[in-house]
Order: C-alpha cells, then structure tokens, then sequence
C-alpha cells in the first residue's frame, strides 16, 4: 500500500550543491524529475568535430568569385528599368546643409517640397545644369525624380533650434552608414578649395596608406568621399590595397571604432 501523499511522486537524490541554488523556500518543495533537467546536453566526452563547427561561416577574407556568383541572381526583367535614385540624408540646419552642397560642392537644388502637415521638408539635388530645370511644377517634380544619383536633404521644422540634436553619421558606433562619393577630376584640386573653404576633413589626400584620396564631412559631420576615376585603379589594386592590418588610410577623430569596422576598401 502506498503512503498518504507519496503517490506520483518521483524520488531522486539531488546533491545539496544543487539545491543551494534556489531561495530556501523552494528547497522545501518537493523537486520533479522534469525541474532537475539540465538546460542544454551533458556528456563526460568532448564535442565532437561537428558540434563545434560554427553556426555560420567565419573568414578573414572576403567572398571569392565562386561566392559571389552564387550570391548574385539575375533580378526580373522588370528590373532592367530600375535606377537608383536618391540617398536621403537627415539634416539638422537646411541653410548651413544647402550652403555646403551647391557653394562647396556644386550640386544644383532641383526642387524643394514642403509637407506643412507633418512639418518637414524635402531638398533635392543632384549634378545637374540649372538651365534644364523645368519651371513648371508637375513638370519638374516628374523631371526630378527622373534623376540619377540624388541627395535628398530632409529637414524636420524646428531642428535648427534643438541644441540637444545631433545627427548619427555611422562611423562610430554603433557603425552602419557610410558614405557617399563624389567623383572629381582632380582630388588635389578639389581639397585645395575645400581647405580654402574651411571644410573639415575626415583624411587628406596624402594622409594614411590610400594616397590621391580623401574623406571630408558636411555641416552634420557625415562623411563625402572625395575620388577621381581615373586614380581608383591603382588604389584598389591588389598590390596597393592594405590589409586588415594596415588600414591605416583614414585619420579619425577620437573617439571612434577600429578602422576596419568604419571603412572597407
């Protein structure tokens, strides 16, 4: 006959080790078979080779030609008319921003569109000659977003005024956005005006390992890549290009994140 309330009840011999883990009122309780199952698999071997093959795959290297072929498709035939269009960037005072983006760097204002009810406004720009602009409203909005490679420059009203505001160029972290790039025909040239100017600097053209190329930010301190064509085939060379160890190319204010977690060429 069974005693009174010992029916169903699973008996086990717990070491008093285990048992010093729970506040003491619990230790009272009477421990199931099920509580007592340790959280992940217990052996008294060592993991075998494919246990302890990671989850994804680690290198220090980047893809090779047979990953990439693999990751690269073929996208619909609808996408032979895609373009890319815009980079929207966020900005903080849309005077100080427009100033630095037509007078500094010489892009054209393609359109400015307000949207009163949720209080910000668009500027869009782009490299493009003023005198085919259209006049027309419809038409230029049409026209506009017909453009390759645009900077869209938003301002949210009243951000100017926000001392506490500022906005987050991803090169430090938490890392995430980059840069954009800026083709020119003359790095040299280009920085010289840009010093001139008063522009701050990222990396100058002849600072760190990547000689010919620079690194400048605008007035909410994102970062512009300063190229010319003809130069990135010797700078992206294999014979040329730093290793994970040696990129050293750009100087960074401190504080920042490792190098190879700002930038990859």
């Amino acid at each position: 006959m069974v005693a009174p309330h010992t029916q169903n009840v699973i008996m086990l011999e717990i070491e008093p080790s285990y048992l010093s883990r729970f506040p003491p009122k619990m230790t009272d309780q009477v421990v199931t078979e099920v509580s007592t199952k340790p959280a992940c698999k217990v052996t008294d071997q060592s993991l075998t080779e494919e246990e302890t093959k990671p989850a994804c795959k680690v290198t220090d290297q980047g893809l090779n030609e047979e990953d990439i072929k693999a990751a690269c498709k073929e996208g619909n035939p609808i996408t032979k008319d895609y373009m890319m269009q815009q980079t929207m960037l966020r900005v903080k005072d849309p005077v100080k921003s427009l100033d630095f983006y037509t007078r500094i760097l010489g892009l054209t204002l393609l359109q400015k569109i307000d949207f009163p009810s949720m209080h910000f406004t668009l500027y869009y720009l782009g490299y493009e000659d003023k005198k085919e602009v259209p006049q027309e409203v419809k038409e230029r909005t049409a026209w506009t977003f017909s453009r390759r490679a645009t900077i869209e420059l938003t301002h949210n009203w009243g951000s100017e005024a926000d001392e506490r505001l500022l906005y987050h160029h991803g090169n430090t972290q938490p890392t995430g956005f980059g840069h954009i790039g800026i083709a020119v025909p003359d790095v040299y040239a280009a920085c010289k005006l840009f010093e001139e100017l008063g522009v701050t600097f990222v990396k100058k053209p002849d600072e760190g390992t990547m000689k010919g190329l620079a690194f400048i930010q605008d007035p909410d301190g994102y970062w512009i890549e300063i190229l010319s064509p003809n130069n990135m085939v010797s700078l992206t060379s294999e014979t040329k290009r730093p290793s994970s160890t040696q990129r050293g190319f750009l100087s960074i204010p401190s504080p920042a994140a490792p190098l190879h977690q700002q930038h990859a060429c």
